[in-house]
């Protein structure tokens, strides 16, 4: 079997370079410029960039087996997300590579102007010992301000905690439960924040809404004395009305690794005593590099084996522990999507999803794209991924519906319920995972069953009578299909009950016509998952 290729444009760490060359054939073409990148991407079915070259639709009209663009590195600024999206290319970077380095260089900057750390180092190296002139202020008790809560912020709050600082964070794009995760006071404004911190720091990232956020309006609603840190991107804070800030004592200091111009030449902000600047080193670490190119190769084997790939940018973010906590659920739901188009022909109106429980304080937009793309599985085939299946839903005008409530339901801790609306109306279903982090079809169209799913499946519907589930057996015995498991659900005695089959092979359509024939069944049909 022909190995899968991948194309490398510029360099990554070797350990990356390694592990990806386990399994694929793999090309390194340093500076390749987009002209020639179009000309060859069709023979590749991963591609690793960094910075160059721009990737847009030009580049991928060509890119017929293409699976997964990786950045290795933060932004995507060269990558144009709809176009690859729009092609099922699953863009992913490696924001979690330089996380810790990140986070611990503006743990550092904040360290260092309460303490005038810098300072005190030059002044003892130039013959100096004035102690008094570097009076500073403690950490503990003092309101820490944090700016987007994403993966470094929350690193921040979580580990400023232990200073028994108070975390207080705004991010509008992030879920309460998240706050509640990482000890973080939900500010809905930017105003309360500036306006309650003692110490500011920024983690977001550099968009048309965020530059320029912190500007002379934003300053004047700060304490007076406040310190900032920005080891995000440059251009988040003007600078120039960071130095009014500063000169006018309203900010005690400042930390800072990230600069609207980079690398700068004259800034007025050198000359201030109260600054403390470094070259953009939030990722200079040898941990940092290293774990760059093995997360870009790793990424990269994940999306080439058809799996989920945790940082890809055109799918919602999840970190490592929170996909790992909600995997079974994505498994359960896709499978689970897969049922209604295997039971009925007749096109979706709306599909409402609810939480219930424990599950309703997760993320769960992973599970929802999750149950799309199952769902669509079976009337688009291989067309249809997790970074394509909301939009391939809302191009066949499928209207979708999250809900959550934190209240267990029918005696289950967690438990997510789905109603599908179509023409005659409603499919529901059921499922949770049990503490063995199986999960299980629990309800589908008002029957409880308990079932786990399988790649293949009987549902046969009859009549609540004796007789039924061994004819049921001895039909499928004489079809030499061999049964793993059998769950009835039923409602009312003598009405109709449900029955639902594990089995070891698929079941042709002469044997459900069989079933219904002789084993006295209404209908009977066979589920591939």
């Amino acid at each position: 079997m022909e190995k899968k290729r991948v194309l490398i444009t510029e360099t990554i760490n070797k350990e990356g370079i390694d592990l990806l060359e386990k399994y694929f054939d793999v090309d390194i073409k340093k500076n390749i410029s987009k002209e020639e990148l179009a000309e060859v991407i069709e023979g590749y079915d991963a591609l690793i960039v960094r910075s160059n070259p721009y990737i847009d639709e030009e580049v991928l009209q060509n890119a017929g087996r293409l699976q997964i663009i990786g950045r290795a590195g933060n932004g995507i600024d060269n990558i144009k997300l709809e176009p690859a999206t729009k092609k099922g290319i699953i863009v992913a970077n490696t924001p979690d590579s330089n996380s810790m380095s990140a986070c611990e260089l503006a743990i550092g900057l904040m360290l260092s102007q309460a303490r005038n750390i810098a300072q005190a180092d030059i002044h003892l190296k130039n013959g100096g010992w004035s102690r008094d002139k570097f009076m500073g202020s403690e950490l503990y008790g003092k309101t820490l301000g944090i700016i987007g809560l994403g993966r470094i912020g929350s690193l921040v709050a979580k580990r400023m905690a232990a200073f028994d600082m108070k975390i207080v964070a705004y991010d509008p794009y992030i879920s309460d439960e998240r706050f509640e995760r990482f000890g973080a006071v939900k500010k809905d404004s930017l105003r309360e924040l500036l306006q309650e911190a003692d110490f500011i720091t920024i983690h977001t990232p550099r968009t048309t809404e965020t530059i320029g956020m912190i500007g002379d309006d934003e300053i004047s609603m700060m304490k007076q004395g406040v310190r900032i840190v920005n080891a995000a991107r440059g251009g988040i804070i003007d600078e120039r009305a960071l130095y009014r800030g500063l000169t006018s004592g309203k900010i005690a200091s400042a930390g800072l690794d990230v600069h609207e111009k980079e690398p700068f030449g004259d800034n007025p902000l050198l000359t201030l005593p109260n600054v403390i600047v470094t070259p953009h080193i939030g990722a200079t670490t040898h941990e940092a590099q290293k774990n760059v190119g093995v997360c870009i190769a790793e990424q990269v084997i994940k999306a080439l084996n058809g799996e989920i790939v945790p940082n890809a940018v055109n799918l919602p973010a999840l970190h490592r522990d929170e996909l790992e906590s909600i995997k079974p659920y994505i498994n359960l739901m896709e499978d689970l999507g897969k049922l209604y188009y295997q039971f009925y022909s007749e096109p979706i109106d709306f599909v409402d999803i609810k939480y219930w429980g424990s599950i309703a304080n997760q993320d769960t937009e992973m599970i929802d794209i999750a149950f799309l793309k199952g769902l669509l599985e079976p009337v688009v085939m291989e067309g249809v991924n997790y970074i394509n299946a909301r939009l391939m839903a809302e191009e066949r005008g499928i209207k979708f519906r999250r809900r959550k409530d934190a209240v267990p339901h029918n005696n289950y801790t967690e438990l997510i319920t789905v109603s599908i609306k179509h023409r005659s109306g409603e499919f529901t279903l059921a499922g949770n995972v049990s503490s063995k982090k199986t999960g299980k079809l629990v309800e589908i169209e008002g029957y409880e069953v308990d079932v786990c799913p399988s790649q293949h499946m009987i549902f046969i519907q009859n009549i609540d009578v004796p007789g039924v589930v061994g004819n049921v057996g001895r039909v499928l015995g004489e079809e030499n299909i061999n049964i793993a498991t059998m769950q009835v659900g039923r409602n009312e005695r003598g009405e109709k009950a449900l029955m639902v089959l594990n089995v070891d092979d698929e079941a042709s359509e002469d044997t459900l016509s069989k079933l219904v024939q002789k084993a006295n069944v209404l209908w009977a049909k066979a589920i591939r998952l």
